[in-house]
């Protein structure tokens, strides 16, 4: 069995001020019809090439660290400066002991975990 990626969900408080943080981030508007319950990017196209983006808006807030997060590639310096500037905060930096990769942890406005690095992590030679 083979599976592809349809969507991204947030569960999170302020639908709005999230959805337009990854919408920023990603450099995709946010679809017709996004409130302060329920907003998407994406999500009116059943054959999108790249996965749509939900964000529903739920009571309780984030308790824990993310079992599963995001990884981002930019190969921009400025990257972590320009997600800082949308919102996001720096949790910590990391850079493998034989210096062949680095990425930069963070969170989005509501505290969800995700990385950030020039280049898509490839194994150790």
């Amino acid at each position: 069995m083979t599976s592809r990626i349809g969507n991204v969900a947030f569960d999170c408080h302020d639908v709005l001020k999230l959805a337009a943080f990854w919408s920023a981030v990603l450099g995709r508007p946010l679809d017709k019809g996004s409130s302060e319950l329920f907003a998407s990017i994406g999500g009116a196209d059943a054959e999108r090439p790249e996965p749509a983006w939900y964000f529903n808006k739920v009571p309780e807030a984030k308790q824990a660290k993310n079992r599963v997060h995001l990884d981002l590639v930019n190969p921009d310096p400025s990257a972590v400066d320009e997600l800082i500037a949308l919102g996001a905060t720096v949790v910590s930096q990391h850079r493998l002991g034989d210096g062949s990769h680095s990425w930069t942890v963070l969170q989005d406005p509501e505290g969800n975990e995700f990385c950030i690095a020039v280049k898509s992590f490839t194994g150790w030679d």
